[in-house]
């Protein structure tokens, strides 16, 4: 990940989100008008700044104790394959084991491009359609 790349802990901004979406061929994967509310309903978020500009993101939604879900995590065309991605993921990882209080399943579904960066994860298909890891507690 190049130096000038900040990660910060918040979610997107409806407007951001929706930017990045289409940037990575997501325009017809949301209901844009209920998206203030699904924001709003998730459990964590962050997000990539190049300087002002928004330039990835990724969200973890689920119950917040047991059952995580990795959503919407994208990284503009021009700024993947330097790390982004990998560093929003492992940050919402963090979350989840600074959360949980228990070995949590964390899901997903990724797009054929992502899978390579979810099993470098410990993400595996398992016995399921999707993808999940286990991820256990932060050592206090």
């Amino acid at each position: 990940m190049t130096d000038a790349i900040i990660l910060l802990n918040r979610l997107p901004t409806s407007a951001e989100h929706r930017r990045l979406a289409e940037a990575v061929g997501w325009t017809e994967a949301f209901d844009w008008d209920t998206m203030p509310a699904s924001l709003a309903g998730s459990l964590a978020g962050e997000v990539a700044l190049d300087g002002d500009d928004v330039v990835g993101m990724g969200r973890l939604v689920g119950d917040g104790v047991k059952y995580f879900y990795v959503q919407d995590l994208a990284v503009l065309p021009e700024y993947q394959g330097v790390g982004i991605g990998t560093a929003l993921l492992q940050r919402l990882l963090d979350h989840v084991a600074n959360t949980a209080s228990s070995t949590a399943f964390v899901g997903l579904f990724g797009t054929d491009g992502a899978i390579p960066l979810y099993r470098r994860h410990g993400f595996t298909h398992g016995d399921m359609t999707g993808m999940f890891r286990l991820v256990e507690p932060a050592s206090s």
